[in-house]
């Protein structure tokens, strides 16, 4: 590899124009496929296999109005005074404007507009609720009612018996008379008969007077007679009129009664039916009761009226939809005219639609890493150089990152820890280079053999230094955590691409500044061979004495490493209270918009209103509706039940067409990354409910109870993480070291910076010690991936540290010296380079803390933090006490194990040998 290395340098050296210009073809390259193919960030963040995803999965695909994006809007008057009826209609119109202007919104939810539609649903209620209440008397009332129809009916029924009684007997008289009128009307026709024959008689003998006035007198008694039988006849048949006219009213009469008694009848039916009904009425209006006193905890308008609470839902998931789309949902709302009212926006809608942010704290990191340059260096020429060295590094691994990211679901932080690692390490693989450079120019090689000497030494070490850091960065992989992956892949392509530039375009670029890379008084120390020598003598001698800091460590080294181990554990003690987290708006700077927003919904409805959870529930089929709504209120009263105190509000939020999968927003009473919402979330997924014969457990969802399960799978891959890197640096450093001791302290002091690491940010970013120094206005739990990040990034670069002090120890010690010898040899040697290093390594990560991510900030103070720790604290403090301690003993290695482990040359000395070998060749030849 060395060897390698060494013709790549002397070809960029000797090419140096050409290597420039192909990178600069490269950076041209990815910045026209980020142009391109550059999609949408997201910082949520979603974990296969949890409960949350499977469910998120599967309301996407049965319930999807539940699986959206949403964003909540905040009207407020500012001073607590009522928010005016011209203020509420200019929102609404503002509002509902959404849906037609943006393409992505879906639908908006009237704070007005609801709480009206609730309103108006309580007085139904009411209304419902005193007519059934009403009812039992009413129906007793019209019991009554019937009762006296139906006496009416019965005494009319009576009295047409009667009449029909009456009736038939007038007819019988009737029908006598007519008998008798018929039976005179025979007898007086007789007469009549005999009467005229008489007249006959009376005729044959002439009509004697006085035989005729005797039949004229029988004719007038006859007369009369018929006179008084039609005039009987006449009664009898005006009687006759009488009794039908009577049978007729009778008959008109039954009708009326049979018709009063069909209404009768059909009224008892609907009394009774009403009243058989009433049981189920006052149950169905008691669930709608029920279902409606859940809504109760839940306002859009608070109590003060001074402020109403507008949702937003999208179309997409909040992170697939453009920034431009939520930039203009703000805007429009923003420009609409309030009538002095104000609106702010949660972090769905204000974060998620932000740009790349404030960047002067990364901007702070460069300037000091460019003065601890300047002073190391001593031109401006050298202490650029690493640092634009970094900053093209980062050009093509982050542009390069991002142009990927319309391809994988990829969070703003994993492109922000490129640029951080890119920076860093970026810097450092350009300086060792450089520093090597420099060496070889003060001991008399030309240019371009210095370069390429330097390429194959130092930028040996660099490839090595870059391949435990991207291993460590890839290993995020076998967590089996996607986003976790994404970021490690990321950082790590941005470490390969610092690296390949160190040892490409940083020996064409040293070639091309030629001798301002050193200042005129180095030059002039070396422009002679005797000079040279001097030099060369004076660092051998200065190399092997100890100075400082190393003096104070070698004399005291037991002291030494029982002092900084018991410090290291003081500062790691906090870890134990360490609770993981994903920042919500709670968390944010007090000058933010989220926070802002947060503040606000938090003191007018309670902080739980900015991170709802959605319950799932798996009911049985075939549910009946009136089922399906006992079923709701039993699932809601146990989830109130069950969460207490810490359930603001339960809401059934509706359910699928066939009544099988039902969801609720519960409303917790305090913020989503607080320890009581973590609980609450435990205990409601212990929820079981009797529903229709069946136990129906409850499934919590939404991005509340999302990052509590990312958070939870993190802490349980911590451990197995933390054990593979440690295992994989001890076997790294066994070839490296060629020693077991050396290892194992590498490794044991890996681990103490990172749990020094640890405690640092528990203190800060979760129990807020001196939090106010670091921009923390509210603590909360550390950022659930930081541990997992920390181990993986740390892991390198301590290698880093550790390999580039030690080997020169083991060089030394190699190569005669006895153990103390090397120990300050080795230390002296690199101690220079690596204390530059490790500020330049602070400086670039402190700058991220005070970025504008709350992700971001204890990221950077960790990984800062660590670096201080591990260079500072183990490797130049604790590693020279122990190796001190150990004497021989640190190089001891079984002879069995010697055979098997093959020479890692690491820092080339092989090769530089073999290159001072043929300069004393040439030198000897030239004399001779």
């Amino acid at each position: 590899m060395a060897t390698w290395l060494y013709r790549i340098g002397n070809f960029a050296a000797r090419r140096a124009w050409a290597v420039i210009l192909t990178w600069a073809l490269v950076i041209v390259g990815v910045a026209g496929a980020y142009t391109a193919f550059h999609g949408k960030l997201s910082n949520t963040f979603t974990m296969p296999g949890t409960q949350t995803q499977q469910l998120s999965d599967e309301l996407a695909q049965r319930f999807p109005s539940a699986n959206r994006g949403s964003g909540q809007i905040i009207l407020t008057t500012g001073d607590g005074t009522a928010l005016t009826e011209e203020q509420k209609q200019a929102f609404s119109t503002a509002l509902n404007k959404l849906t037609g202007e943006v393409s992505s919104v879906d639908a908006v939810t009237d704070p007005f507009t609801t709480t009206s539609k609730l309103a108006e649903a309580k007085t139904q209620l009411d209304e419902a609720h005193a007519k059934i209440d009403a009812a039992p008397a009413q129906i007793e009332d019209g019991k009554k009612q019937l009762s006296a129809a139906a006496s009416q009916i019965e005494e009319g029924t009576k009295q047409i018996a009667e009449n029909e009684k009456k009736l038939d007997d007038s007819q019988a008289q009737i029908t006598s008379g007519q008998e008798q009128l018929a039976s005179a009307q025979k007898q007086l026709d007789d007469a009549q008969a005999q009467l005229k024959n008489g007249y006959a008689q009376a005729e044959a003998a002439g009509s004697p007077a006085e035989m005729m006035e005797q039949l004229n007198a029988q004719q007038a008694q006859l007369t009369a007679q018929q006179n008084a039988l039609n005039q009987q006849r006449e009664t009898l048949t005006e009687s006759q009129k009488q009794v039908d006219a009577g049978r007729s009213e009778i008959a008109s009469k039954k009708e009326e009664l049979a018709e009063g008694q069909k209404k009768l009848d059909e009224q008892r039916t609907q009394l009774q039916k009403t009243e058989s009904e009433l049981p189920a009425q006052r149950e169905q209006l008691e669930r709608q009761q029920k279902l409606y006193n859940f809504t109760s905890g839940y306002r859009m308008i608070s109590e003060d009226q001074s402020t109403a609470i507008a949702t937003v839902s999208f179309k997409k998931k909040i992170y697939e939809v453009p920034s431009a789309d939520l930039q203009k949902v703000m805007s429009d709302i923003e420009s609409a005219n309030l009538h002095g009212a104000t609106v702010h926006f949660d972090a769905n809608l204000s974060e998620s639609a932000l740009g790349g942010g404030s960047h002067t704290g990364e901007v702070a990191g460069m300037v000091i890493a460019f003065i601890v340059l300047m002073v190391m260096l001593g031109t401006l020429v050298a202490a650029g150089l690493p640092i634009l060295m970094s900053l093209v590094g980062v050009v093509v691994g982050v542009l390069g990152t991002l142009s990927f990211s319309s391809l994988v679901q990829m969070s703003s932080t994993a492109y922000t820890l490129g640029l951080m690692l890119g920076l860093a390490v970026g810097i450092d693989y350009s300086l060792f280079i450089l520093n090597r450079y420099r060496t070889n120019l003060l001991e008399g090689m030309p240019k371009n053999q210095a370069i390429a000497l330097a390429n194959g030494t130092s930028g040996n070490a660099v490839i090595f230094a870059a391949t435990t850091v991207i291993i460590a960065l890839v290993a995020l992989n076998v967590t089996g955590i996607p986003f976790l992956g994404v970021m490690g892949n990321a950082a790590a392509f941005c470490v390969v691409v610092a690296a390949l530039i160190a040892v490409t375009l940083t020996p064409a670029v040293l070639s091309v500044a030629g001798t301002k890379i050193m200042p005129k008084k180095l030059w002039a120390s070396i422009d002679t061979p005797q000079k040279i020598a001097e030099r060369r003598a004076q660092d051998a001698e200065r190399t092997e004495k100890p100075n400082g800091w190393l003096r104070l460590v070698l004399t005291r080294p037991l002291l030494t490493l029982v002092v900084g181990t018991l410090a290291l554990l003081a500062v790691a003690a906090p870890m134990s209270q360490m609770r993981l987290g994903l920042p919500d708006a709670s968390n944010y700077p007090s000058d933010s918009a989220a926070y802002k927003s947060y503040a606000l919904v938090k003191d007018k409805f309670g902080e739980g209103m900015s991170s709802p959870l959605v319950a799932v529930a798996h009911t049985p089929a075939n549910m009946s509706e009136e089922q399906a709504q006992q079923a709701q209120i039993d699932i809601a009263s146990a989830v109130k039940e069950r969460g207490g105190a810490n359930v603001q509000a339960v809401v059934p939020g509706g359910m699928t067409d066939d009544r099988t999968l039902m969801i609720f927003q519960v409303i917790p009473a305090h913020s989503a990354s607080s320890v009581e919402t973590e609980e609450l979330v435990h205990e409601l997924r212990a929820v079981t409910v009797p529903v229709q014969g069946s136990e129906v457990s409850l499934g919590i969802a939404g991005q509340t109870s999302g990052n509590i399960d990312v958070s939870e799978v993190l802490a349980q891959k911590l451990p197995l993480y933390l054990g593979v890197v440690m295992g994989l640096s001890f076997l790294v450093l066994i070839l490296v070291f060629r020693s077991i001791m050396v290892p194992l302290v590498a490794s044991v002091g890996f681990l103490f910076s990172v749990l020094a690491s640890f405690g640092a940010v528990v203190s800060i970013y979760q129990l807020g010690f001196m939090s106010s120094l670091f921009g923390v206005d509210h603590p909360g739990p550390v950022l659930s991936f930081l541990p997992t990040l920390l181990i993986g990034i740390l892991f390198g670069l301590a290698m880093d540290y550790q390999m580039f002090l030690v080997t020169g120890m083991r060089e030394a010690y190699v190569h005669g010296k006895d153990a103390a010898t090397a120990i300050v040899s080795g230390y002296n040697h690199a101690a220079r380079v690596v204390v530059a290093a490790a500020i330049i390594m602070i400086s670039v990560f402190g700058g991220f803390i005070f970025a504008d991510s709350t992700m971001i900030r204890p990221m950077g103070f960790g990984l800062a933090f660590g670096v201080l720790v591990d260079a500072f604290i183990v490797r130049m403090t604790l590693t020279p006490a122990i190796m001190a301690l150990l004497g021989d003993k640190a190089w001891w290695m079984p002879k069995w194990l010697d055979r098997l482990t093959p020479n890692m040359d690491v820092e080339g000395a092989a090769l530089s040998e073999k290159i001072q070998h043929e300069r004393e060749s040439a030198a000897d030849s030239g004399n001779s």
